[in-house]
């Protein structure tokens, strides 16, 4: 009992070892000679390539924005020490106002003014970004639902395929037997027949019947059992292209996920949300301090027109953060923090590109493989190129 519980054990170990991230790609039971087999296996290559595609459409905006903003960081890193001073300045005297300004501020438990800026820089896309990490949240939960399902059905087409290559190898074997058995009885028979001279005509007759409806069950079922192989083959394949576009979905979304959470400072989208109803709380008391909010509003001016002399594009990273102009560690860190979310995204972005390149290789070696329908397929592949020109 141990050993069949060690053996389903190890095979269970095996069809669980799974990779969500890797792409899978197997032939098995697809005939390109078919003309729909071949073009169902090429769209759904090239249906992977579209999603990945759209993806890195969708991440050269904020790629291009966040680049934007680490090269302000090292421009005025990078200015002159008497620049730098006068920048000091006028960032110092925001930060007076601004203190002044906070003097009004007597209620506990306030919003931190770091965190209320910051809030306030972010205003305009936070209702967008709170509703995109919930959407991914979700989403995130119904992928990895579709990927443990898939991954399920997988393994039973996987534990299937064994035990249908089994019973072929063991009608193999009844086959030999039988074979062996009929050649034995014969011998017998005929030994029979014309050593003791006995008529063994009716055990002839009986042993070649036996012998044929024995053949023709085995054969019946060893055909039977081969259907069912390519069946499960074509499923299995079928199963491994819809589990690719999910695994890109999932790489995608997670990769979004912990981008929105890095962007953010967040754990959940729960967590934003609660921040900005406090921002919103927030935002409407502190109207009752106009008087001061209009001086803070003509040092920022101040402040942006000298930044924006200095080719800084967007000021107001700045204006809402003093502290970067005045403490060269807190512009280290902000640099830092925009490395790391340009990372984040190359990261996704050298994923998709390698999933466009994986696919689009798969694609050329189909065609290759299969040189009579080298021109077909080419052209879906030109036509993808032209579509989404300079995706890569």
């Amino acid at each position: 009992m141990k050993f069949w519980e060690k053996l389903f054990k190890k095979k269970r170990q095996r069809y669980q070892e799974e990779d969500w991230e890797q792409l899978i790609y197997t032939r098995e039971g697809v005939n390109f000679e078919l003309a729909e087999e071949r073009k169902s296996y090429v769209d759904e290559c090239l249906e992977q390539m579209v999603v990945a595609a759209k993806e890195l459409e969708l991440l050269g905006g904020e790629y291009s924005l966040v680049t934007a903003y680490l090269t302000d960081t090292e421009e005025v890193e990078a200015l002159p020490q008497d620049e730098q001073d006068a920048l000091m300045v006028s960032a110092k005297r925001l930060r007076v106002v601004e203190q002044e300004r906070n003097d009004y501020l007597t209620k506990e438990n306030r919003m931190p003014d770091s965190v209320y800026y910051s809030m306030k820089d972010k205003e305009e896309e936070l209702e967008e970004g709170i509703r995109k990490l919930k959407e991914a949240e979700e989403y995130g939960s119904k992928i990895k639902q579709d990927l443990k399902r898939l991954s399920r059905e997988r393994h039973a087409y996987a534990y299937r395929k064994d035990e249908l290559l089994g019973i072929r190898e063991n009608l193999k074997g009844m086959f030999a037997i039988f074979a062996g058995a009929l050649v034995v009885c014969i011998t017998i028979l005929a030994i029979l027949q014309f050593g003791f001279k006995l008529n063994t005509a009716v055990g002839c007759f009986v042993a070649v019947v036996a012998a044929a409806i024995a053949f023709t069950v085995i054969w019946l079922k060893f055909t039977e059992a081969g259907r069912e192989l390519l069946r499960v083959e074509k499923a299995t394949n079928k199963l491994i292209q819809l589990q690719n576009k999910v695994k890109i979905k999932y790489v995608n979304n997670t990769n979004l996920l912990n981008y929105l959470y890095l962007k953010y400072q967040v754990e959940n989208c729960k967590t934003l949300e609660k921040q900005y109803e406090a921002y919103l709380q927030e935002k409407e008391e502190r109207k009752q301090y106009e008087e001061a909010e209009a001086k803070r509003e003509y040092y920022i001016r101040n402040l942006t027109e000298q930044l924006t002399r200095f080719r800084v594009r967007y000021p107001e990273r700045f204006t809402s953060n003093v502290d970067a102009l005045l403490n060269h560690k807190e512009l280290v860190e902000m640099r830092h923090d925009l490395i790391i979310r340009r990372q984040t995204l190359r990261k996704q972005i050298n994923y998709n590109s390698d999933v466009i390149k994986t696919v689009k290789k798969e694609i050329k070696d189909i065609a290759f493989s299969y040189p009579d329908y080298e021109q077909e397929i080419s052209a879906k592949l030109t036509e993808f190129e032209t579509r989404f020109k300079g995706v890569e």
